[in-house]
């Protein structure tokens, strides 16, 4: 806990730090961010939607199936 507080005292009295950061460092983390956060949302969404492409697919078969089965007519 003494670490803990000792850490905190330290990061709240540090000096103001004059770094440069350019325009393409920036450019350059958001391009990764906006990846990795595509990324997330695009593995989500194809895991939601495998359900809801199953049942549109076995609701085909089945239209398919019984429309094969009334156009035979009986001759």
């Amino acid at each position: 806990m003494l670490k803990l507080l000792i850490l905190f005292f330290l990061l709240i009295v540090s000096p103001t730090v004059l770094a440069y950061i350019g325009p393409g460092a920036g450019i350059s983390v958001v391009g990764s961010l906006l990846g990795i956060l595509g990324t997330i949302v695009l593995a989500v969404g194809a895991i939601l939607f495998w359900p809801i492409r199953k049942m549109i697919k076995r609701k085909k078969q089945v239209k398919l199936a019984t429309s094969g089965e009334n156009t035979s007519g009986g001759n």
